[in-house]
């Protein structure tokens, strides 16, 4: 974890957008954080391969709810009663869901509601699906607590896969690149000091972004998970990060605040990956 400031979402209702568009690495602008001061420049993933949400047609069973009194879920809040992820050391089929509007939250399937799920939040939302049942998919939150999941119905989601996977093996500090259950690469990397350690799980690539305020890293890709020691960093909501450092000493160490720390050439390979793309961190 560095000292950088997360963009809080939008208050606006976003416009449908189709997929996610990676920014090319060339053209990385430097643009503050500062959101509500100057606004922010996104980064987003590269778009998944559009699919069908769901065999058949998808109903949305729910009962009527007022979206807008429910708390957001977003890397800012935290969302009370929402179901543990019942495996977090599992794999997904590479299966991601962007809201098109904003969503009702479900505890279960046609169950009670819990939140409402932007469609931009650090960007485009893309969201892990990990379960489905019927037309309603329960996918990765990034809301505290840690390992929060939800039900969203398939009518209210744009589905599309992703090919790839980011595993981080924390006693061996690598970083593995797959594609297509392939490994594409791996590097060396600085996890989190024992006071702040990188939390284990699976989470995903929530967004990216720049910050002209910060010289470390060019681009800072945010995951779907944060600190269990520092509910706040650096004026951000604790949010654990991949990001590279200015320099090489660090990898291979545990001495950040939780963020991963990783080379250069692995954070231009890692900023291509789509968001939504599945995150697993184990002590390996």
């Amino acid at each position: 974890m560095a000292n950088h400031t997360l963009p809080r979402p939008p208050r606006t209702r976003a416009r449908r957008t189709s997929r996610a568009v990676l920014v090319g690495w060339a053209s990385l602008g430097v643009i503050t954080l500062l959101a509500a001061i100057l606004g922010i420049g996104l980064l987003v993933g590269g778009a998944p391969s559009p699919v069908r949400p769901g065999g058949g047609s998808a109903t949305l069973a729910a009962p009527a709810v007022d979206v807008a009194s429910l708390p957001e879920s977003t890397t800012w809040t935290s969302v009370d009663g929402a179901p543990t992820d019942p495996a977090p050391e599992g794999l997904t089929d590479g299966r991601v869901v962007h809201p098109v509007r904003d969503t009702v939250v479900h505890d279960a399937p046609d169950g009670r509601p819990i939140a409402r799920m932007p469609a931009k939040q650090i960007g485009d939302t893309w969201l892990p699906v990990i379960a489905q049942q019927g037309s309603w998919m329960q996918v990765l939150l990034p809301s505290r607590p840690d390992a929060s999941t939800g039900w969203l119905p398939a009518a209210d989601v744009e589905s599309a896969a992703t090919p790839y996977r980011i595993a981080v093996h924390l006693k061996s500090r690598t970083l593995d690149l797959f594609q297509d259950g392939t490994r594409l690469a791996r590097w060396t990397v600085g996890i989190g000091k024992p006071s702040a350690p990188t939390p284990t799980g699976r989470t995903f690539l929530l967004g990216a972004f720049s910050d002209d305020q910060q010289k470390y890293s060019p681009v800072i890709l945010p995951l779907g998970t944060h600190s269990p020691t520092h509910d706040t960093f650096g004026g951000g909501p604790g949010t654990v990060a991949i990001h590279t450092w200015p320099t090489s000493d660090v990898f291979g160490t545990a001495t950040s605040d939780g963020c991963v720390r990783v080379p250069a050439d692995a954070l231009k390979r890692l900023a291509q990956v789509p968001l939504g793309t599945l995150v697993s961190i184990d002590n390996a």
